[in-house]
């Protein structure tokens, strides 16, 4: 669908003969805001939807509210995006809201944590399970107001120099990787780090890093890990439903008139389901043409996968006990997840795995 059929469609483009029109184009105030991402231009996937988000919020508004896009560093740090946001550096940013769990790790949950809902489940939990309500309750702490931002799908394990054979492999492995799955992964033996996208290949040739996981195939490709680290493994159990967050100055927010609000919300949504289209789309040949320059794809060995659900299971219950609002939208997202993965079973699952069957079998 192109972009003005679907502001037509969702009342956008509409907003230009009914409501927009008079209700924005003629009376309504001219804004110009400055938006930063933590991601560089050349992650045309993540750092585009940024820029969707905001020729569709000013083509429905005749160009009276403007959102300035910039990539990662121009304005702040990549990872400094809440910090630039809650101080009117910048009035919205783009980012991974698991970045920030070193200020309260409840920040986690606007990107996903290690074996929660996948990509469809947590999009349904955000927008009708009450999630993105709940998280806004919480990032009205840090004078945050949250709205979701797109989605990468089930993520990939990463790249390892040497290949992991068992779960005693990531004993002293020092790894790139984001979110919990650092916390996890420690328990494991693994020395987590957390970097921003335009380190980590530099970090790899250097020798400081042994292993890093970024997003998937299509990303993946352009840093050119596979050059450095050639096994190539899945799932990215840590990021089962990997999601984008655009953070806007809560102030700001509260000053925009309905309409904007409106509008920024539906053009939010619009980017977030161009954005996992868009990685649907090109990750699977980005895949084919990894293996086909030698990426070394792997299974993560099963024993590895067990004792991180344990490891995990039993990180949850440590931070959930000394921190509620962790323990408030933790036992809300699994009471979801736990909820509609029967159903993923009956429908999806067994669709997926008929279909698999059947291609193997022609």
């Amino acid at each position: 669908m192109k972009r003005r059929e679907f502001m037509k469609a969702a009342g956008l483009g509409a907003a230009a003969s009914s409501v927009a029109m008079p209700a924005i184009a003629q009376s309504a105030p001219t804004i110009n805001w400055r938006l930063q991402s933590s991601y560089p231009t050349s992650l045309d996937t993540i750092y585009g939807a940024c820029k969707v988000l905001s020729q569709a919020v000013a083509e429905a508004t005749d160009n009276k509210f403007k959102i300035q896009v910039f990539a990662a560093g121009e304005i702040i740090p990549p990872l400094s995006i809440v910090d630039g946001v809650q101080n009117g550096t910048v009035e919205v940013g783009h980012t991974g809201s698991y970045f920030y769990i070193g200020k309260d790790p409840s920040f986690a949950f606007g990107t996903g944590i290690p074996f929660g809902p996948n990509t469809r489940q947590q999009q349904a939990w955000f927008y009708h399970g009450g999630g993105n309500d709940l998280l806004n309750e919480f990032y009205a702490t840090y004078k945050l107001y949250h709205l979701p931002l797109g989605g990468t799908g089930t993520q990939m394990g990463g790249w390892f120099r040497k290949e992991i054979k068992s779960k005693a492999d990531l004993a002293g492995l020092k790894m790139r990787i984001g979110g919990l799955a650092g916390n996890v992964l420690q328990r494991l033996g693994l020395v987590p780090t957390q970097l921003a996208a335009g380190d980590i290949y530099t970090s790899l040739e250097r020798g400081t890093l042994d292993a890093a996981e970024f997003v998937g195939p299509f990303d993946d490709e352009k840093l050119g890990l596979a050059k450095i680290a050639p096994y190539y493994y899945y799932p990215g159990f840590w990021e089962g439903a990997a999601s984008l967050s655009l953070f806007v100055n809560l102030d700001k927010w509260n000053e925009l008139p309905s309409g904007y609000k409106s509008v920024l919300n539906t053009a939010a949504g619009y980017a977030a389901a161009d954005m996992l289209t868009k990685y649907d789309a090109q990750n699977p040949a980005a895949l084919r043409r990894l293996v086909a320059n030698g990426a070394q794809l792997r299974a993560f060995p099963q024993d590895l996968l067990q004792e991180s659900y344990k490891a995990a299971t039993g990180l949850y219950a440590e931070m959930g006990a000394s921190n509620p609002t962790f323990k408030k939208i933790l036992d809300h997202q699994m009471a979801f997840r736990n909820q509609v993965y029967p159903w993923t079973q009956i429908s999806d699952f067994s669709y997926d795995s008929l279909m698999l069957l059947a291609l193997r079998q022609n």
